[in-house]
C-alpha cells in the first residue's frame, strides 16, 4: 500500500512515528508525500496542550473527508491524542480504521492489514510498559542527525501536565538497548544524536538504582562516526556534579542544555508542583556557567498559569533579565481535562495570558539580538543543513541550536558543500535569532 504518515507534535514522537514507518517500509509498504495518492493515511497525534489537540484534531477531520469520499481506503490514529480520546475516537469518527496507543507503536502492521480486511482494530499496551522499537527505524530528518528517545513517562506529576496519563511512569530504555541503535544510526550516517525523553537527566535511576546520564553518555562518545551529541529536557534541580563533569570533559558532548524552568515565581512554581525555587535555579544555572563558560542554555516558560499575578509575572519578567537565557520559548497555560490545575481558581483570561507572553518574547528578541551582536568576529563549527535557492550560501547550525527550535547560521561561500558538512565559519553579522558567518581561513 502507499501510505500517507502525519507525525505531529514532539520529538519524541517523531522518534515513534519513525520506528512505524521502518516496520512499514520493511514489510513492503511504500511512504508518499502525496496524501491525494495513498491508499492509507495513518496519523500520529499530540495533544499535551490545546493548541497542539486542536491541530491534531484539525487533521483527523481532514483525512476523514479523505476517507469518505473514497480517496484513500484506510485511517489510522496512534499516539498521544488516541491514548486519551479513544473512546470518543470510535464513537464520533466511523471513518477510523484503527486507533493504536503510545505504547503500542510495534502493532502498526497489524493495524494496517485489519483495515485492509475492512475490519477494526485498536491495540492500547499497559503505560507500565515499554514500546518494542527493536525493529527498523526510518529516518525522516535528513539522516544527518536523529533523535535517540532514552526513557518514557514522567514521575513528576506537574500540576498542568497530562504526559504520566498518557506515558505512564518514567521507565529508562536499557542501556544496552540505545547504544545498539546509536551504534546503527552512525553507521547510516548520522552525526548529531540528540536524547531526548520527558525528563532526560534522572535517566537510569529506576533500573540502575542512580542516575546514569552520564555513564550512558561516556559510552555514546565512544561510537564512532558520531560528531555532536546534545541533550533536551533536563529538569533543574536534577542536574548532578557528575552530568557537568562529562559535559564539560567530552569533546563530542554540545556545551547545550535545554532546561525547562516553567516561571520564577516560588508561589506559582509551589502550584504548579515544581520541586525548585528561583534561587535553586539561579544557583543551578551559575554553577553550569562557572564550570562550563561557553555554555548555551535553552529553556520554556508557562504563563498565565491560574492565579498568576501582575507582580507574578513582573518576577517571571526579571528573572528573564537576569539571568538573560540564550534560547527561550514561552507557552500560554492551557488547562487540561484530568489535571490538578485546570480545577484551580482565578483563571486567566486568554488575552491577559498572550499579552504576558508577548512580553517575554520581546524582552528575549533583545537579549538574543544582543548576545548575536556579541558574537561577531567569533568563529563556530557549523553543521550544514541545506543551500539558500539562489545565492552563494548555506543554512547551517553550530552547537548553540537544536533543530526546529533554534536560530541558524547563514554560511556564504562560493564552495560547493553538502548536507551533514562541517565547516568552520566566521560570524560577520547577526540578526534577531540567527547569526550570518564566512568560511573562516
Amino acid at each position: 500500500m502507499k501510505i500517507f504518515f502525519i507525525s505531529l507534535g514532539c520529538d519524541k514522537n517523531l522518534s515513534d512515528s519513525e520506528h512505524m514507518i521502518g516496520r512499514l517500509v520493511s514489510a513492503g509498504h511504500e511512504i508518499t508525500d502525496e496524501e491525494d495518492q495513498a491508499d492509507a493515511i495513518i496519523i500520529n497525534t499530540c495533544c499535551f496542550i490545546r493548541d497542539a489537540r486542536d491541530e491534531s484534531v484539525d487533521t483527523i477531520l481532514e483525512m476523514a473527508e479523505r476517507k469518505k469520499a473514497g480517496t484513500c481506503r484506510a485511517l489510522i490514529i496512534t499516539g498521544c491524542l488516541a491514548q486519551r480520546y479513544q473512546k470518543e475516537i470510535r464513537e464520533t469518527l466511523p471513518e477510523v480504521d484503527a486507533v493504536l496507543g503510545t505504547m503500542s507503536t510495534e502493532s502498526i502492521l497489524e493495524a494496517l492489514q485489519a483495515a485492509e480486511q475492512k475490519k477494526t482494530f485498536e491495540h492500547f499496551r499497559s503505560l507500565s510498559e515499554l514500546p518494542d522499537e527493536s525493529g527498523p527505524r526510518a529516518l525522516t530528518t535528513g539522516g544527518h542527525y536523529a533523535y535517540l528517545k532514552i526513557a518514557e513517562g514522567c514521575d513528576k506529576r506537574c500540576t498542568y501536565c497530562i504526559i504520566p496519563s498518557l506515558r505512564g511512569p518514567y521507565r529508562s530504555v536499557p542501556m544496552e538497548i540505545l547504544l545498539d541503535e546509536a551504534r546503527s544510526l552512525a553507521q547510516r550516517g548520522v552525526k548529531e544524536l540528540i536524547l531526548v525523553a520527558q525528563e532526560t537527566s534522572v535517566y537510569g535511576k529506576d533500573i540502575y538504582g542512580k542516575k546514569s546520564l552520564h555513564i550512558l553518555l561516556e559510552k555514546l562518545c565512544r561510537i564512532h562516526g558520531l560528531r555532536w551529541i546534545r541533550i533536551l529536557y533536563c529538569y533543574p534541580e536534577e542536574i548532578y556534579d557528575e552530568l557537568i563533569d562529562v559535559m564539560a570533559r567530552e569533546e563530542k558532548i554540545c556545551h547545550y542544555l535545554d532546561m525547562p524552568v516553567q516561571h520564577a515565581s516560588d508561589r506559582i512554581l509551589k502550584a504548579m508542583g515544581r520541586r525548585t525555587t528561583r534561587e535553586e535555579v539561579t544557583g543551578k544555572i551559575r554553577s553550569l556557567r562557572e564550570r562550563i563558560p561557553d555554555i548555551v542554555l535553552r529553556t520554556s516558560l508557562i504563563t498565565g498559569f491560574p492565579g498568576e499575578t501582575e507582580e507574578d509575572h513582573a518576577a517571571l519578567m526579571d528573572f528573564v533579565e537576569e539571568i538573560r537565557f540564550d534560547r527561550l520559548g514561552v507557552f500560554c497555560y492551557s488547562p487540561e481535562e484530568g489535571t490538578a490545575a485546570a480545577g484551580l481558581a482565578d483563571q486567566i483570561d486568554e488575552e491577559t495570558k498572550e499579552a504576558r507572553r508577548d512580553d517575554l518574547m520581546l524582552l528575549q528578541q533583545d537579549i538574543s539580538g544582543e548576545n548575536g551582536e556579541n558574537r561577531i568576529g567569533s568563529e563556530l563549527l557549523v553543521m550544514i543543513e541545506g543551500k539558500v535557492s539562489g545565492e552563494d550560501a548555506y543554512i547551517g547550525r553550530s552547537y548553540m541550536d537544536a533543530p526546529n527550535v533554534d536560530g541558524y547560521v547563514f554560511v556564504q561561500t562560493p564552495e560547493v558543500l553538502m548536507t551533514g558538512d562541517f565547516v568552520r565559519t566566521k560570524i560577520t553579522g547577526s540578526m534577531e535569532y540567527d547569526l550570518i558567518g564566512q568560511i573562516a581561513d
